[in-house]
């Protein structure tokens, strides 16, 4: 009985899907947006999920998905139902770059994801070397990639968590964003097959 009378959940949620090659910090840094804290990680194999309040009323539902050349062949299956992209990158390894520019735009060519907003954090901004948002942004093309949807480039430090705040308020705005020219585009729908 209480079921019957119990109020519809107001929650917004929004799936976001996080990728990037192995060792780019991507469990590292979902372990810093949810805690706040770095832990020791490993590889991850498979996936990992964990949501996080956005804000009032909103969800955010990261799915962390292992960079290994093996996962990478699954990561389409990750892509229906998704709200956002977290792609990370290691802006300290410049020799792995081009192999992750590659993974990334095939990603961002999949229909599933057309026009699905995409934030790229530079990570590990903290090492020698490491290439700076602008320099990370020209590598990886975003204005030829990206020109269909919201995108942004922020550099971070999954360790020191430098950054992550304003990551995550990119993210959960584009999120937001999305999600409600979807739900404009779905009643538009309903009223023109009235």
């Amino acid at each position: 009985m209480g079921l019957l009378n119990a109020k519809p959940s107001r929650v917004k949620r929004a799936s976001i899907l996080m990728l990037g090659l192995d060792s780019a910090g991507k469990s590292t840094l979902l372990y810093k947006f949810r805690y706040k804290d770095a832990f020791l990680t490993m590889p991850t194999i498979g996936f990992n999920v964990d949501m996080i309040e956005a804000g009032k009323d909103f969800t955010l539902t990261f799915w962390d998905v292992g960079g290994q050349k093996k996962m990478r062949e699954l990561w389409s299956n990750f892509l229906e139902d998704t709200e956002g992209l977290l792609y990370v990158v290691d802006s300290s390894d410049k020799r792995r770059l081009e192999e992750s520019r590659r993974e990334f735009e095939l990603i961002l060519k999949n229909e599933s994801i057309k026009n699905i907003p995409v934030v790229v954090l530079a990570n590990k901004q903290d090492l020698p070397g490491a290439l700076n948002a602008e320099e990370i942004t020209r590598r990886l093309k975003m204005k030829k990639y990206c020109s269909d949807r919201n995108w942004y480039v922020q550099p971070c430090c999954a360790i020191t968590g430098e950054g992550l705040a304003e990551a995550l308020q990119r993210v959960a705005t584009f999120a937001k964003q999305y999600c409600k020219s979807k739900e404009t585009f779905t009643t538009l729908k309903e009223f023109n097959t009235l």
